[in-house]
């Protein structure tokens, strides 16, 4: 199981990564997507939205179950993967194949950096799920 040191988690299995101006991306960790088994569908209507921390984002479905997803720390929502959009790519597999790279599953335009802070680190994350 991969935890890559350079992200921040949460306890429900998201993944950010920081980018320049308050930028991060989203997904979920190696860890859910391995519990989950393989995607079916991964749902986000709320591009172009700004939630708040622990908001619901959007939804992975696997062949037996669905999942939400939850926003890491507040911001809005700038962009869902193409890769993964059902009117774009359409290749939900690419979250089980890639979570921390082609998997990713939103862009964010961050609000409350300082909320990463609250957030676990490679170590604690690991704790959590080992």
């Amino acid at each position: 199981m991969e935890i890559p040191t350079t992200l921040k988690y949460t306890e429900d299995h998201e993944w950010i990564r920081i980018e320049d101006n308050n930028i991060a991306f989203i997904g979920i960790t190696d860890f859910a997507q391995s519990e989950l088994d393989e995607l079916v569908y991964v749902e986000v209507d709320t591009v172009g939205e700004t939630l708040d921390q622990g908001e619901v984002f959007g939804t992975v479905e696997a062949v037996k179950t669905t999942s939400d997803l939850f926003m890491p720390v507040s911001g809005e929502i700038l962009e869902f993967n193409p890769l993964l959009d059902e009117a774009e790519g359409d290749d939900p597999t690419m979250v089980n194949k890639d979570p921390y790279g082609e998997g990713w599953i939103v862009k964010v335009q961050m609000s409350k950096p300082e909320e990463l802070e609250e957030l676990m680190d490679a170590a604690a994350y690991e704790a959590l799920v080992g």
